[in-house]
């Protein structure tokens, strides 16, 4: 037999023994799995997935065991790697240990706060050069918030126009924007067999690499210069770590931990924060009501001659319940963070056999009719009581729950408060149509939710 023959029978008896095998499982676990309809080798139930609109895809009842093995977004890494995508012993660990720093450089702390503040002057004053010109606030914003976090775990911030930070914000929104899409989804579906075939994934692959290239090269810099006992930023707290545990076999202090973990800091640091207030925006021009009424309040609470401070919003109960609602129609992180399961598990009478992906459909609880009155409806008073009081709601789970909930929530909900006050404290906002003909529907609903792009005017108040 010809050589292209052999190589025909070989195919067909690896895809005949991967369709048996996956028959074999799935009548081993029949009637204990959730209900979906039955996998095929390798593709999993993607035919029956719309990848341009992933999330209402698999918020149907027969898609609710859909995806085939799923290397998580927004990196295309070995998932075990860093703190955010990582599970078992490894993840309690990383975890505890960025939790711990963090705090000691100061998040949750006035420290951070008045880290914030200052920020907050800087992109003030990036703000009024534009003089009231249409501007895409994008880069604005990603730049402020991406400086908070840079403080903390590089030691210092960046310069607005430094080419560098520009380059790796532009990363970031590229790599971010593209989980979205449906090449994204693609992507990190079969990440092992497209990172080698041409298309717009090789762009979001080089761009990821230069992240992971940007993160080691700071490692270098902190490894020569290290003083074990006066720790910088959150490299050399690692990098400490990583000393004290050389000797011990079983350490999750290496090196790849450490640029993975930075790099997961960083990205998460920048992009949610970011997303979330340019999302914002959009959404208080096409309700000018609403931001007439956050201006109300944030001069009556605190005026116009100090800076806003965290403890404000308890007299802040409007505002408060706006940023909720920003966050909550926003929806930027609809799906969650997958999760492994590390065991069969008995979920609701059903099987979940261990290694199975799971997702956390936040967007489904966010837009919950049973928690949200109008749930589509950009709408405060979801969050507000008849007298007009903040009121929590259970299903407000933007930062997820449980043990691996988002452990950079309190830091969000600081830069948020202070980021959104003080802009508004200082500026109108002005949109180039009028506010009935502002489209608010995302750009992408995928791994992430995108706004619109757009551009607007900061006019001084």
């Amino acid at each position: 037999m010809l050589p292209s023959g052999l190589l025909l029978v070989a195919l067909l008896a690896c895809l005949t023994t991967m369709v048996l095998m996956s028959v074999w499982q799935q009548r081993k676990c029949w009637g204990k799995l959730p209900p979906g309809p039955p996998a095929l080798p390798f593709i999993g139930n993607y035919l029956q997935l719309n990848t341009a609109q992933m999330y209402n895809s698999l918020m149907k009842p027969q898609h609710f065991q859909a995806l085939p093995p799923f290397k998580p977004s927004p990196h295309s890494y070995p998932a075990s790697s860093g703190v955010a995508f990582s599970n078992g012993e490894r993840a309690k660990q990383l975890r505890h240990f960025s939790i711990t720093t963090l705090r000691d450089f100061g998040v949750g702390k006035r420290g951070i706060e008045e880290r914030i503040q200052e920020e907050a002057g800087f992109l003030l004053e990036a703000l009024q050069a534009t003089r009231g010109a249409l501007i895409d606030p994008t880069f604005f914003l990603s730049r402020t918030v991406s400086n908070v976090i840079s403080s903390i775990v590089f030691g210092d911030r960046f310069d607005y126009e430094d080419k560098e930070f520009l380059s790796l914000l532009h990363m970031m929104l590229e790599s971010f924007q593209f989980t979205a899409t449906s090449m994204g989804q693609l992507y990190e579906m079969f990440h092992s067999v497209m990172k080698h075939l041409p298309g717009p994934q090789q762009q979001a692959f080089k761009a990821l690499q230069g992240l992971e290239d940007f993160i080691a090269k700071k490692v270098e810099q902190n490894q020569r210069t290290l003083d074990p006992n006066t720790p910088r930023d959150f490299i050399d707290s690692f990098l400490i770590r990583m000393q004290e545990e050389q000797k011990n076999p079983n350490t999750e202090f290496y090196l790849k931990n450490l640029v993975m973990t930075t790099l997961n800091l960083f990205f998460a640091g920048t992009e949610t924060v970011s997303t979330t207030l340019r999302y914002g925006f959009l959404l208080l021009m096409k309700h000018p009501d609403v931001a007439a009424k956050v201006h109300e309040e944030i001069d009556q609470v605190i005026g116009k001659n100090r800076q806003p401070k965290f403890k404000d919003r308890a007299k802040m109960p409007y505002t408060e319940a706006v940023i909720h609602e920003i966050q909550r129609f926003g929806d930027v992180l609809p799906m969650g963070l997958p999760h492994r399961v590390t065991k069969d598990t008995k979920f609701r009478n059903f099987l979940l056999p261990k290694g199975t992906e799971v997702f956390p459909m936040l967007g489904s609880v966010l837009k919950d009719p049973k928690f949200f009155s109008n749930p589509l409806d950009f709408n405060p008073q979801h969050f507000l009581d008849e007298k007009g009081q903040f009121k929590k709601n259970d299903a407000f789970v933007p930062f997820s729950i449980g043990k691996r909930y988002c452990f950079g929530e309190g830091l969000a909900r600081m830069e948020l408060f202070l980021f959104l006050t003080t802009i508004m404290q200082n500026f109108y906002f002005k949109f180039q149509q009028s506010p009935q003909d502002i489209d608010v529907s995302p750009k992408h609903v995928g791994f992430a939710t995108i706004p619109p792009n757009y551009t607007m005017s900061f006019l001084p108040r």
